[in-house]
């Protein structure tokens, strides 16, 4: 009776001594343009590295070690949209171009140039009016964004060129309607963003950054020499780079709670534990996309003192179960009982038979 108090008191007491996940990172001595080290970080890692705050800034340091490195490539960077949405996956520069600060985006005898949005042009808008082309030459001058909003509201969008073979056809339309001058496009360089696409609004840019000196600094660099401060930088440059690692892992394969352990220890680390608050929230953005209704978490019952733990050894001290579960004695007499997630809903912990098939998510740290 009195060792069983003892590991009781020792379960509790573990409570106040977990610590946060942090993002894990993985520093690339090896010197590439941001472009290229975002094409390695994708096929080696998650992606280039998104911070969130300032303990991702320390650990992006401890990363680097004393490799005396001063600037390396991370995930931010000002990127070119069409207004319309689609992807950005063809450029039709004129020779020097872009060339300033400008961040909209206009043609001229067949190829693209940036000018300041605030200057007005004629523009071209999609349209599901004209049959042909599916184009509509606007005679009126209009600054970018107003110019946007005309044909959002007209029509469809400005035009969006998205291979050669649609220029040629913009061009072509230009020609035939005898259009003179520049005319807008909806091409436009967008606000700050990470290149995993994270929403984290986190910054820590140097004093008097980002300046996009000289109209191209497109890209971010990380200091080291200013407490890992951050600078705009030319994305053509060449620096060494820092990755990061998913910390949670979603593995849309339909297993048993001990297949399911099995894949993370063999391919991973573990099945996850969910000790904190933040740690629920980060399960909560992994487990929407989800094939099963429930997941499987590193949650499991140990039933000879009739108390939940987590594989990572903490007694279950954060509490996120469904009315029902987790709270009142389990009959484990016939099978053992695990702990899974809700994939949707309110995304609350269920008690579950360790044989049922679930998608699960492993962690990818220590």
């Amino acid at each position: 009776m009195e060792q069983t108090l003892y590991f009781i008191l020792l379960l509790i007491a573990l409570c106040s001594v977990s610590e946060c996940v942090q993002r894990q990172y993985h520093f690339i001595n090896v010197t590439k343009t941001w472009t290229e080290a975002q094409r390695y970080c994708r096929e080696n890692y998650t992606d280039l590295a998104t911070v969130d705050n300032m303990n991702d800034i320390n650990e992006l340091k401890k990363s680097m070690k004393d490799s005396g490195v001063q600037y390396v490539w991370i995930g931010l960077e000002r990127k070119l949209q069409w207004s319309s949405g689609d992807p950005v996956l063809y450029l039709n520069w004129a020779p020097g171009q872009p060339d300033g600060t400008e961040d909209c985006v206009m043609v001229r005898n067949g190829q693209w140039h940036d000018l300041s949005c605030s200057n007005s042009l004629t523009f071209i808008c999609s349209s599901s009016n004209n049959m042909n082309t599916g184009l509509v030459f606007v005679n009126q001058t209009k600054n970018w964004r107003d110019a946007q909003s005309y044909c959002r509201q007209n029509h469809i969008d400005l035009v969006s060129v998205r291979n050669q073979n649609e220029s040629q056809q913009l061009q072509k339309f230009i020609n035939d309607s005898l259009i003179s001058g520049d005319v807008w496009i909806g091409l436009f360089r967008d606000s700050w963003q990470w290149s995993d696409q994270s929403n984290s609004s986190f910054r820590y840019w140097a004093p008097g950054e980002p300046d996009n000196y000289g109209g191209v600094e497109f890209c971010t660099v990380f200091d080291q020499k200013i407490q890992g401060q951050w600078h705009d930088i030319p994305c053509s440059k060449q620096y060494p780079f820092v990755c990061h690692e998913d910390k949670l892992i979603l593995i849309k394969e339909n297993l048993t709670w001990s297949e399911a352990l099995r894949y993370c220890r063999q391919n991973h680390t573990d099945l996850v534990s969910v000790h904190s608050e933040e740690i629920q929230r980060e399960v909560m953005n992994v487990v929407k996309r989800a094939s099963t209704e429930l997941v499987w978490l590193g949650l499991h019952n140990y039933c000879s003192m009739n108390m939940w733990l987590w594989l990572s050894g903490e007694i279950v001290c954060y509490q996120n179960w469904a009315p029902g579960n987790g709270t009142t004695p389990e009959d484990c007499r016939l099978e053992k009982r695990k702990g899974a997630v809700q994939s949707g809903g309110d995304q609350r912990w269920i008690s579950l038979p360790e044989t049922r098939k679930l998608n699960f998510i492993c962690r990818n740290y220590e």
